[in-house]
């Protein structure tokens, strides 16, 4: 039997619904209460809800995309109704992703109102700046990699890389790094030479090595071992180093900070609930 996507069908109802209500939609405008764009059966969509759509869909907020995201909610709520009429919300798989949205939203908010962050000030931002400059060498680097969890897989991927084949396609096939989607790209990357631990922008030492060394367009002729893979690096481009002014890096640097501020918030937090519970497990 053929899957259906509830969003696609619902998008696609509303296409219908938009055809058979654009005649009569200016007419039944004028008769709705303030702050409600439809009714249906009597059940208010409101202004408010339209205007979340419109913001969560990520797209150029026209008058054409609000009539078609209207008629998608309209749709919705058609199918809701009817749902409800059959009695499909006592379905035990309903009633189990109530629960997950309604764990979900009381978790979110009750973290909103008792994780206090410290607050991130200017000078941290400035020594985080002055530490990232200070890290970065005369040149930077725009390697792709191929980490595989095997010899046998790492000589396979070196062997067919010798024959020809294109890097980025291996790497989609072979690579279990989280580049792999993007044929194992990584950004660009700057460590001062010779590179020496802790400063090599995340990445273990031995393959900061190697993408310094590699010419543009090299390939790394063996695998580089690392704790938990075997790592082939191409390096597909090379550049002087290009420093960001303070101003042009500081919104970055501050949001960075603000989500460690957080993390450490919420580890503390943690750690301090885990001591007043009982847990057996």
């Amino acid at each position: 039997m053929k899957k259906y996507s509830p969003l696609s069908f619902v998008a696609a109802s509303a296409f219908c619904l938009g055809a058979a209500f654009n005649v009569s939609a200016q007419a039944a405008a004028a008769d709705l209460p303030a702050g409600v764009v439809a009714l249906v059966n009597g059940i208010p969509i409101s202004q408010m809800e339209l205007d979340a759509a419109v913001q969560e869909s990520h797209q150029p907020d026209t008058t054409r995309l609000r009539q078609l995201i209207k008629q998608q909610l309209i749709a919705r709520e058609l199918f809701r109704q009817n749902a409800e009429k059959q009695h499909y919300d006592s379905k035990p798989e309903v009633q189990q992703a109530i629960n997950v949205a309604k764990v979900s939203a009381e978790t979110q908010a009750y973290l909103r109102d008792n994780l206090h962050p410290e607050a991130v000030t200017e000078a941290q931002i400035r020594t985080r700046y002055d530490e990232i400059v200070g890290s970065l060498g005369k040149e930077e680097y725009k390697p792709r990699v191929i980490a595989v969890a095997d010899d046998a897989t790492a000589n396979t991927v070196i062997a067919q890389l010798k024959a020809g084949a294109a890097f980025d396609a291996v790497a989609r096939q072979y690579s279990v790094a989280p580049t792999r989607s993007a044929g194992g790209e990584l950004p660009w990357v700057s460590f001062k030479a010779p590179v020496t631990e802790g400063k090599t922008q995340g990445l273990p030492i031995a393959l900061a090595q190697a993408i310094i060394q590699l010419p543009v367009g090299g390939i790394t002729p063996t695998p580089i071992v690392t704790a938990d893979a075997r790592v082939i690096v191409k390096l597909d481009a090379k550049r002087p180093t290009n420093v960001p002014t303070f101003d042009q890096a500081k919104d970055a640097i501050r949001a960075q900070l603000k989500t460690l501020a957080l993390e450490k918030a919420a580890a503390a937090f943690v750690s301090e609930q885990l001591q007043t519970a009982a847990i057996r497990q």
